[in-house]
């Protein structure tokens, strides 16, 4: 595993959920705090959810109380579920490290909310 592999994403309604997963590669996860980015259409890319190596974790605003992140230290992997869904979730989602790491991004994954 050499880079970032989100997936997970799709079409849903507003008020539905989606569960992302996030493999990362051991050189990016070990020891690292993790995050959840997304980029909608024409705005920047903002972290959404963070967890630390220990399971602390931080959340924007807009996502408190409907998202969840998690992440698993034997499987390099980190989660994102989403729920209670609104149309202004819609954008391509990522993880990387928090900060992000200088290897580059992943390819994301997509998730459009239809209200």
């Amino acid at each position: 595993q050499e880079q970032l592999v989100e997936s997970g994403g799709g079409l849903v309604q507003a008020g539905g959920s989606l569960r992302l997963t996030c493999i990362a590669p051991g050189r990016i996860f070990s020891n690292a705090s993790m995050g959840w980015y997304r980029q909608a259409a024409n705005w920047r890319r903002e972290l959404v959810a963070a967890i630390t190596a220990n399971g602390a974790t931080n959340y924007v605003d807009s996502v408190k109380g409907r998202f969840t992140i998690a992440r698993d230290n034997a499987k390099n992997t980190v989660t994102l579920q989403m729920n209670s869904l609104k149309s202004e979730d819609t954008a391509l989602y990522y993880c990387n490290a928090d900060p992000p790491t200088p290897y580059g991004w992943g390819q994301g994954t997509q998730v459009t909310v239809s209200s």
